[in-house]
């Protein structure tokens, strides 16, 4: 057990899948995991552990933004011994090309918050995600014929932004915005494990195309499917 996990050490697996939204993480678990197993609900942010094609899997909620991921992974590093979290999520599209439910594997998550430097006494603004866990996402998608983009991702504090965000973003060559990928990766750099961040693109910023919640909630699988089929890579 931990501060804000109420799982048991046995009950959560070396590998784990966070989308933001734990109800997301309910309907993922019941959709695709067998012998699922409701493994935490303190402060309502459901863990639910089961099997993928008999390899075990834990799907947990991580709240929204740096602090609420940053315990989170922070403790499934620190206290569970998890080797592996990918962050399943969304995004928003800062580029015309990038179009909604297009999905994007992270290869690096730009901040303008000091995050890293207060969690992992890093002084970079760009930190990468684990090379062999985005390596592999990769991989699978491409055996799995699955269209993925990659590059670097926004990973902002603010939903709600003063100004114009687009001049910010071609100075640093930002491609998608969201809101958790800096503080997983800064967390399994310290820990020396393994984080990545798959999202599908829910609105662009643009065209001003825009998805519902409930769309997100249950149209999202593409990334699922490729994490899920990582996850048995990694066993």
């Amino acid at each position: 057990m931990s501060p804000h996990i109420s799982a048991k050490k046995e009950d959560i697996a070396k590998t784990v899948l966070m989308p933001g939204d734990p109800l997301r993480a309910k309907k993922i678990a019941e959709t695709y995991l067998e012998n699922v197993k409701l493994v935490n609900e303190v402060r309502n942010m459901l863990m639910y552990t089961g099997t993928y094609k008999g390899v075990k899997v834990t799907i947990a909620g991580s709240g929204m933004g740096c602090p609420s991921i940053g315990i989170y992974s922070y403790e499934f590093f620190n206290f569970y011994d998890v080797q592996n979290i990918i962050r399943i999520g969304s995004a928003g599209s800062y580029k015309k090309e990038i179009k909604v439910y297009d999905v994007y594997n992270v290869k690096e998550a730009y901040s303008d918050s000091n995050y890293a430097k207060i969690a992992a006494n890093i002084d970079d603004k760009v930190i990468k995600a684990g090379e062999k866990l985005y390596s592999l996402i990769q991989k699978v998608a491409e055996e799995h014929k699955i269209k993925t983009l990659t590059g670097r991702a926004h990973s902002s504090d603010v939903f709600y932004r003063h100004g114009d965000v687009m001049e910010f973003v071609k100075e640093n060559n930002l491609d998608v915005v969201e809101m958790e990928s800096v503080a997983l990766f800064a967390n399994a750099i310290k820990a020396k494990k393994q984080a990545a961040c798959l999202l599908t693109v829910s609105d662009n910023l643009v065209t001003k195309e825009v998805t519902t919640a409930e769309e997100r909630q249950n149209n999202f699988m593409q990334m699922v499917e490729i994490a899920l089929e990582t996850a048995l890579k990694l066993k």
